[in-house]
Parts: structure tokens; sequence; C-alpha cells
């Protein structure tokens, strides 16, 4: 534990370019004068079993924007957060009945803005105490979690592509066993992989 708190702390301690959805697609032009809206997203990491594993929604099909896709817990900061990071913390809640109380908040990455006009800003936060998993059956479909050595092993990404409104986009994809982590996850992921290299 005191290796990987060491790791972190270094990872989150150093100011960097934020990164987008488009990092992929530099022929994109963003408007200067877009507005984006603040959100939070919990890269909570949990080390209640051994080793630690990083854990991750898969939002309900049945949802207007992204559904069935692989998310961290978090979303935009509402009136009553005082910060994105307690918008991250009350969606945790909300999302999969992790108690505020218990992330170790340990700082954030770069923010990262995305397609949909929001800029988000991923909080890192340590789990050491077991919870009841308690998925919000209208928003979340489950709950799992992945090792953060696979995670952070920069050769288990890939860059992908898809047609999105005509035009061929690429982005990050990290699949896991079941699971296809792809878009503004994966990059948020891949972000933190760079951060712990040695």
């Amino acid at each position: 534990m005191p290796d990987l708190l060491t790791r972190l702390t270094g990872a989150l301690g150093v100011d960097g370019p934020g990164s987008t959805d488009f990092d992929l697609n530099p022929d994109v032009a963003l408007p200067a004068d877009r507005k984006l809206r603040p959100a939070g997203v919990l890269v909570a990491i949990s080390t209640v079993d051994g080793d630690p594993r990083v854990i991750l929604t898969k939002r309900s099909s049945a949802l207007k924007h992204h559904p069935g896709q692989i998310a961290f817990a978090g979303g935009k900061q509402d009136e009553g957060d005082a910060s994105v990071a307690d918008a991250a913390l009350r969606e945790a809640w909300e999302e999969i009945g992790l108690p505020r109380h218990f992330p170790r908040i340990l700082g954030h990455l770069p923010q990262h803005e995305t397609v949909t006009g929001f800029v988000v800003t991923p909080v890192v936060g340590l789990i050491d105490q077991k919870f009841d998993i308690k998925a919000e059956a209208g928003e979340v479909a489950e709950v799992f979690s992945v090792p953060l050595a696979y995670l952070c092993d920069p050769t288990n990404y890939q860059i992908q592509s898809r047609r999105w409104r005509g035009v061929r986009r690429h982005y990050f994809a990290v699949p896991y066993g079941p699971y296809y982590i792809w878009g503004a996850t994966a990059r948020m992921l891949r972000g933190l992989a760079e951060r712990m290299q040695p």
C-alpha cells in the first residue's frame, strides 16, 4: 500500500495538459466560444481484496445518453455541490451506494473535455473498506472492477474508430474480458496509465 500511495501521489501531483474526446482527431476544429459544463467522476481504487482494482459501471441500456457504455461513477456538478469532487462523491453514492466518507481523496487527473460539452475532472480516491454495492436501477446495469495493474499497462490500450455524425472518429479503447471500455473513460484511464509509468 505505501508504494501504491507514493506512485499515485506522484502521478496526481503533476499538472499538465488535459485531454479531450478529440485527441486522436486533429482535424476537428473546436469553437473558441464553446460553453463547457463542469462534471466530476470518481476514479475509485479499491484495495479491500489485496490487489488494487478500479470500480466501474456499465450504464443501463435504457438511458438516452451513452446507453450500455462503461463509465466511472459521477456526473455533472449541481448547484448544491461544493466542488466537482463533491459531485463525484454524491453521484457515486447515488449510482453504486458508495458512502461519501469512504474514499480517501488523493487528488485529481487533468480535466477531460467530452464531445457532449462537459469538462470532466477525474477525482482519484482510495477505498480500503467493503461496502454494499447498490446499483441504481434506472441508471446502472452493472458494477464491476478491473485490476489497476491492467489499466496502468499502456500496451492494453488500442486505437479504434467508428463513424460518428457521418465522419470517422478515432478513440482509445481498453477491452477487459466482456467489457468494452472506450471513449472518454478509456482516455482518462490512459492518462492515469501514462502518469503511473516509472
